[in-house]
Formats: C-alpha cells, structure tokens, sequence
C-alpha cells in the first residue's frame, strides 16, 4: 500500500463522493479512481460500493478507514518532526501567496523584509487559497497570504485588508471616459470571468455581486488567468471584473476604472489576510508577521473598519 493510495481512499470515503474528493485533493476524478482501484486489487478485497448515484463503504472498507486515518496521522506526524528539525539547521522563510499578495503587495514586502533581516533567505510558492492552506496544515508553509474563509484546525488568520474591485474596460468603450463606473453599468456588457469548475471563489465573487442587485450577468467568455482576462478585454471580447491590484499590470488597449459598489455594499469575498499553524515555530515567520502588522494594522494590531484600499508598502 502507498500513502497516495490510503489519501485518495481516505478522501473518498470520508466525501462518499468522487468529484468532492478529487477536488479536495486536487485530483481528476479518473486519477483518483484509478488510485482506488489499484488499492482495492492490491488487497484483494472491495472497498466501496459504487452506483451512478450513490458510494458508500463495504465492511472492508470501513476497516481500512479507521486504519488509514491513523496511517496517515501518524506519517504526517513524523513528516512534521523532520521539516521542524530541517527548520532548526536551516531558517529559510517559505511564504504561500495568492495571485494577487504575490504581485500587488509581497515585492515591496521582500525588499523590505530582507532589508531588516538579510540572514532570511525566503522561498516563495504561488497558488490559489486551497492550494496553500493544506500545506500550512502540513508543515510544508510557514505562513500564507490568502483569503478568507479560513476554517482548517490549528491554522491563525489575521484580516490585512480588502481590496476594491475595479472593472477592466477596452480603452475604445464609450464607458472608458467615466472616471468610476456602477455595477448597473455592466449589466449589458459582455463579461469575462473564470471558469466556476477551476476557480469557484472568483467567479462566484461576481454572480453574488449581480445577484445581490437583482442584476444577471451576460458572460460571453472564461479565462482561468487574470492576465489572460486582461488580454481578452485589450481584444475587445468584453470587460472583467477584478480586484484593484490587477490596474497595476498595464496592458495596451486597456484601462481600469474603480467600481463604486453603492447600494451593492462591499464584497468581503476580496479580503486577504495571513494564515500560519499557531503549533509551528518559525523566527523568520514571527519576523515577517511583525512586518505586516506594522505595515497594515498601525493601530494596535487592529484592522480599520470598513473597505480600504490595499496599502502600498513603503520602501524601507
């Protein structure tokens, strides 16, 4: 038996449901059958009882899933044990980031950072929220810039800020020479958004904002990249809706014009904060996290009430 092969089980039988447990590993659902099976003929026994409807576990492998929650607890026990002991020989700093922490804010953040403390070396790892916050949970991180909700046990979050949206618009549209723009405005428009399959949070930001207006959203293309959203509009696809940080990558044939979200409210959904496991021991990570609280919660370790605008850290 291979610990990938107790995971996928573990995962399938916990969800009872082979797409939930794919996407909770980041797997395609045929990869992670493929693990299932391979374990089930490696045992000799069935595991799970599949229909088109319905799985549920055999006797067997209600077994086993007692058995490999305590196999794999253990091994991520003893996984732990080791990177604490690489840690205390070296103090490299490994940092996870979203999209927008690794462009709009962690550059200034770096400098800054290794300007205090050159004995740092820093390692940093990009992805989407549920990518890194199981490899906080791992070891695997020291900290994560991510954005709510976070709800894994053991795992801090402290809110930074939450970033406007803004609505990226080819610079020929009529509705470019407005200095800020409504959510009614779009109404009509052609919009690009992210695939909800691959990127559920982002695109669901948008369908709540439309929906809680009474509004619907005419989507006429997906693009599971930012920057290739962007591209879209300079071609004159249709407009996107996207966090403030994005005005900051300047593509020909595009501008960006701020969302005055008025009687929409604001969208908590484009919050970010800091996540790391409170059991962890890291310097370096108590290090940067002294930075961040400095730089966006001046007052007393509390965030300011109500939306701001993401802080452009000062070069030190």
């Amino acid at each position: 038996m291979e610990l990938r092969q107790l995971r996928c089980f573990a995962a399938v039988a916990e969800e009872l449901h082979f797409g939930r447990a794919a996407e909770r590993l980041h797997m395609l659902p045929s990869a992670l059958g493929r693990q299932v099976r391979l374990l089930e003929e490696e045992l000799g026994a069935p595991l799970l009882l599949r229909t088109t409807r319905h799985v549920a576990l055999t006797p067997a492998g209600n077994l086993l899933l007692r058995e490999a929650r305590e196999i794999l607890a253990r091994a991520e026990q003893a996984a732990r044990a080791v990177r604490e002991m690489a840690r205390a020989v070296s103090p490299v700093l490994r940092i996870g980031a979203i999209d927008s922490a690794a462009a709009g804010l962690l550059p200034e953040l770096l400098y800054a950072f290794h300007a205090r403390h050159p004995e740092i070396p820093t390692e940093l790892m990009e992805g989407k929220s549920s990518r890194l916050l199981p490899l906080l949970v791992r070891g695997r991180l020291d900290l994560g810039l991510v954005r709510p909700p976070v709800e894994e046990p053991g795992i801090v979050f402290e809110h930074l800020l939450t970033e406007r949206p803004v609505a990226a618009l080819p610079s020929t549209h009529p509705l470019a020479a407005r200095r800020r723009l409504r959510p009614r405005d779009l109404e009509a428009l052609p919009l690009i958004l992210p695939p909800r399959r691959s990127s559920p949070h982002s695109a669901g930001i948008v369908k709540r904002l439309f929906d809680r207006l009474g509004l619907e959203p005419h989507v006429v293309q997906e693009a599971d990249e930012k920057q290739t959203m962007v591209n879209l509009v300079a071609a004159r696809i249709g407009v996107a809706l996207l966090p403030e940080w994005m005005a900051r990558i300047r593509v020909p044939g595009v501008v960006y014009r701020p969302l005055d979200l008025g009687e929409a409210g604001s969208l908590p959904e484009w919050a970010l904060g800091v996540a790391w496991a409170e059991a962890q021991r890291s310097p370096g990570r108590d290090a940067f996290l002294a930075l961040l609280r400095e730089r966006f919660l001046p007052a007393h370790g509390k965030n300011p009430a109500g939306d701001v605008t993401p802080v452009r850290p000062a070069s030190s």
